[in-house]
């Protein structure tokens, strides 16, 4: 069983930044696949970016000029650096992970953008 933590959301002004982690406890993090989702309300969960174990990143074309995704192995640690935030960033952010053929999520860390 893989248990993901995200942390990081919270308030930001439009063209801010924040850092999301999320953290993986079970299991050997190095050999999961990641994925970085978003849910804002009234809204279909979307996926925005993905990185394999070889460190091989994949962007949605919306955030690939103002977002990356890293990981760290030593640290169980996915991250999401998103830079020139918008309104419409506004959700709730998921960490995914797969492992096999399983897929395992976080709970999910609110970011706000707003004036």
């Amino acid at each position: 069983q893989v248990h993901l933590v995200e942390s990081g959301g919270g308030w930001v002004q439009p063209g801010g930044s924040l850092r999301l982690s999320c953290v993986a406890s079970g299991g050997d993090f190095s050999t999961y696949f990641m994925a970085w989702y978003r849910q804002a309300p009234g809204q279909e969960r979307e996926l925005l970016t993905t990185i394999n174990t070889s460190h091989n990143r994949n962007y949605i074309d919306s955030v690939k000029d103002r977002c990356a995704i890293s990981r760290d192995n030593a640290k169980n640690t996915v991250f999401l650096q998103m830079n020139n935030l918008e309104s419409s960033d506004t959700a709730v952010y998921y960490c995914r992970a797969e492992s096999g053929t399983r897929a395992y999520w976080g709970q999910g860390t609110q970011v706000t953008v707003s004036s």
